[in-house]
């Protein structure tokens, strides 16, 4: 298969991975906010928000890893597959009872905690479905990713409807989240040690420590972008009230929907691209970073300009009179859409070239400056005050890799003719896809 036709491939696999997963989970995260209204739908959201917060403990950022080394190196697939597995364990031990602490400490109510117990496991289950991936894209198969998140997807789906039908808390719908997950890490386990590799532990105390050190960036760069995407919740519902978490989570919803189907599934493919193009072609990888800066910007204005005209009509249609509140807020928070669009294929770009140390403390400081900003807005203007403070975070993160990104290229942003050229190859391609399509 050519280099063109396996990227046609492999978009096409992830673009309906998450066009499929996101709308099947959009829809039901409208019918849950519908049926449990708006606090009830703010424990449920705060419950998954709270553990995504610990889930950074149980992968520590070795899925990131394993993509970029398998992708150019697959003869050591199956010393990273039984090695990192191993890790992992461990690590999702001492992050379940990081949570089983945490959540106790702050003295929720009981039905609050046993949701976040069951949330807990399910972000630990889900890490390693998310590190299992990392062999279909290292390898280029994304197809087995498609059937494996569409399948957990389905289950969640129709368990969640059932529960809710049924007149269920909002604790049962968590609950099938985790028996999805837990389907889907058996499917994808089988798929990985048939399809692909059979995993053999490598105790190599060099190895393991070259591991570790690579995949702390990648992990704390994980953990401080959850940070500044859940903190805002957290604190809501600390200092406000489960109301306004519910209203606010109705809105970031659709916003969570469109960064995963347009900047998660273009950074994704093009991660294995950039990785393999930084050591083998200089020119090839700045080239393939305006090319995919130039598309993700147009297909992000378009979406940013649809929803800025059509905001309370969206949140009318989807939610219903109970939660035009929303609206006001998703004007607000479409703008960090826009940044994130470019700020993805950005930050992928560094991550490629190995410098995810950058990137690291790029979000750790954005995660700090979110935090600060939330701490003083959020008393004065509540949910507003966050949705201006994932903004502000999103645009200074943005700056700081595309400083470095220009850096490492040397990237002349005012050579138009460059850029137009590119454009124009742009154009030729997308017409060469759609005669395929046809």
């Amino acid at each position: 298969m050519t280099a063109g036709k396996k990227f046609v491939k492999n978009t096409f696999s992830l673009a309906s991975a998450e066009l499929v997963t996101k709308f099947l989970g959009f829809i039901l995260v409208i019918y849950i906010a519908r049926v449990l209204g708006e606090v009830e739908f703010g424990k449920y959201s705060f419950a998954l928000a709270f553990t995504l917060l610990f889930a950074f403990f149980s992968d520590f950022g070795l899925s990131q890893l394993t993509i970029r080394e398998v992708a150019s190196r697959k003869e050591d697939a199956d010393k990273y597959l039984g090695t990192v597995s191993a890790i992992k364990v461990i690590l999702s031990v001492l992050t379940i009872a990081l949570v089983v602490v945490a959540i106790n400490v702050l003295e929720y109510p009981y039905e609050i905690v046993i949701a976040v117990y069951i949330a807990g496991a399910y972000a630990v289950v889900n890490s390693f479905n998310l590190f299992l991936c990392s062999f279909y894209r290292a390898f280029e198969q994304m197809e087995y990713e498609l059937v494996t998140r569409v399948m957990e997807k389905i289950i969640i789906f129709s368990l969640a409807i059932v529960f809710l039908l049924l007149g269920y808390s909002f604790i049962a719908v968590i609950s099938a989240f985790l028996i999805g997950s837990l389907t889907r890490l058996v499917a994808s386990l089988l798929f990985v040690t048939t399809k692909f590799i059979r995993p053999k532990l490598h105790f190599d105390r060099l190895f393991l420590r070259t591991l570790c050190t690579q995949a702390l960036p990648f992990g704390l760069t994980t953990l401080f972008v959850v940070i500044y995407f859940k903190i805002d919740t957290v604190m809501l519902s600390m200092m406000v009230g489960d109301s306004a978490v519910g209203l606010y989570n109705a809105s970031y919803n659709i916003i969570e929907g469109l960064i995963a189907l347009v900047a998660g599934s273009f950074g994704g493919v093009i991660f294995p691209m950039l990785s393999k193009n930084f050591t083998a072609s200089p020119e090839r990888l700045r080239k393939l970073y305006l090319q995919s800066f130039q598309i993700i910007l147009i297909v992000g204005i378009l979406i940013f300009i649809f929803v800025q005209l059509f905001t309370f009509y969206i949140v009318e249609l989807l939610y219903g009179s109970a939660y035009q509140i929303a609206a006001l807020v998703l004007q607000i928070q479409i703008i960090a859409f826009l940044i994130v669009c470019v700020s993805t294929v950005t930050s992928t770009l560094l991550n490629s070239a190995s410098m995810q140390r950058i990137v690291a403390i790029g979000t750790g400081f954005g995660a700090l400056l979110n935090v600060c900003l939330n701490y003083v807005l959020i008393p004065q203007y509540s949910l507003f005050g966050a949705a201006w403070a994932t903004v502000l975070t999103e645009l200074f993160g943005f700056s700081v890799y595309l400083y470095y990104s220009t850096r490492l290229l040397k990237i002349d942003w005012g050579d138009y003719k460059s850029h137009i050229s590119i454009m124009n190859e742009n154009i030729q391609l997308t017409k060469g896809l759609f005669k395929q399509a046809r």
